[in-house]
């Protein structure tokens, strides 16, 4: 394994305390549904007012409050919300990857109702003896097989005998496949169910399945089996500017402006542990590591009194060799550009220092967010998830993995 050379850290949720903290505070104690305002941001996604503030696009002013307000507020999101499991587990069903009907998620989820391991979506986690290294590679790959081929090997498990054979031969259906119990009830059959006689002409099972898919198979399975395309939002019954206007607002009114600064006053706060840590990392002479941040971030009014903190003068920037700040290049995490900025500022400012490169899998990335982590073994760094109340662990795996013992401190000056 290549020696580390760089630790490339996020700010919000790593080295001062999550924003999201203060979205979990004001839901309970506003009586708002648990995890509804993650999920509308997350919906609105990638061009609602939340991340086009933190690219920069859009200025913090009565605009964006009431844009990020109709987002919060948006009825067909909510309406989307109410579907999902009222459990605080999600069923692995429920996320398996509607484009790819053949990943290993997805398959797993039509034989199972289980909740996904850190495996199935390749995520690192900070309690993983693992968990630095890169998320992306993996001694023993899954082959990709198709939902046709593990179809055939356990039909049991995959669907019922009539689509399975739907899937192999374009016959027609015998009253065997359809469940009759005797030639007495196959004879007046036609008239109770309308179904075509025998002096009809056949029609393929598949055809069959086509147009009535609530008997034969979900349609997005058997447009796959039929077509080299891939399922549309319409065949998922994802939202579309063509659904009915009847969905709902949400049964309640979250005061945008307060949660908004009770999530950027938390985030004033130095964590606890990877705080301290970071600062006594950065008193090493010579540092025995590049240091960078990539950051979603959020542009104040000069005016603002968080201006300062956020500033390239700021104490928190000056710790940092490289400080990638979205806001300010126009991208955002979880996109793959902004990544690719980063390390070419580590690879850069090595060379500058007489130093060979850096290369991705020779930097340890630190994110809370698991798409964040993602993308970061995705581009081949190492990863490391900071989880929400677990940065102590994450500090110890810091210390692990960089062989950097912490300063017993009480508090850090970031």
């Amino acid at each position: 394994m290549a020696p580390l050379k760089a630790l490339l850290f996020d700010v919000g949720g790593v080295l001062v305390l999550s924003p999201f903290q203060a979205i979990v505070d004001y839901e309970k104690e506003n009586n708002i549904s648990s995890g509804w305002i993650n999920f509308a941001i997350s919906r609105s996604s990638p061009n609602g007012h939340w991340q086009r503030l933190e690219r920069g696009e859009i200025i913090l002013d009565d605009d964006f409050f009431k844009g990020f307000s109709d987002d919060l507020h948006n009825a067909n999101v909510w309406e989307d919300f109410q579907r999902k499991p009222k459990t605080g587990r999600k069923r692995l069903k429920d996320l398996a990857n509607p484009s790819q009907l053949g990943d290993p998620v997805s398959l797993k989820a039509e034989a199972a109702d289980s909740e996904p391991t850190d495996e199935d979506r390749g995520a690192k986690s900070s309690t993983s003896p693992s968990g630095s290294e890169s998320a992306s590679k993996s001694s023993n790959p899954r082959p990709s097989r198709s939902l046709k081929e593990l179809a055939k090997e356990n039909p049991t498990q995959l669907g019922d005998p009539v689509s399975l054979k739907a899937e192999t031969a374009n016959s027609e259906p015998t009253e065997h496949d359809r469940g009759a119990s005797s030639p007495s009830s196959r004879a007046d059959s036609p008239s109770r169910s309308g179904r075509p006689s025998k002096t009809q002409q056949p029609k393929k099972l598949k055809d069959l399945a086509l147009k009535n898919p609530s008997q034969l198979g979900d349609p997005v399975s058997l447009k796959a089996e039929t077509a080299d395309s891939e399922p549309t939002d319409q065949d998922r019954g994802a939202s579309s500017k063509t659904r009915p206007s009847t969905a709902r607002s949400p049964p309640f009114s979250i005061d945008v402006p307060t949660l908004f600064w009770n999530m950027m006053t938390i985030s004033r706060t130095p964590d606890p542990h990877i705080g301290p840590y970071l600062t006594h990392l950065a008193s090493l002479s010579p540092r025995p590591f590049l240091l960078g941040a990539l950051s979603n971030t959020i542009t104040f009014p000069p005016s603002h009194p968080f201006a300062a903190a956020t500033s390239p003068s700021s104490p928190l920037r000056q710790v940092f060799d490289v400080f990638i700040a979205s806001a300010e290049v126009g991208m955002r995490k979880p996109h793959r550009e902004i990544y690719e900025l980063a390390l070419k500022g580590l690879d850069r400012l090595d060379r500058e220092r007489g130093g060979g490169g850096v290369a991705p899998e020779e930097v340890l990335f630190l994110d809370d967010i698991a798409e964040n982590v993602r993308m970061g073994a995705e581009v081949g760094m190492r990863t490391l998830r900071v989880r929400l109340g677990e940065t102590e662990g994450a500090v110890r795996e810091l210390e692990r993995v960089t062989g950097v013992r912490r300063k017993d401190a009480r508090g850090s000056k970031l």
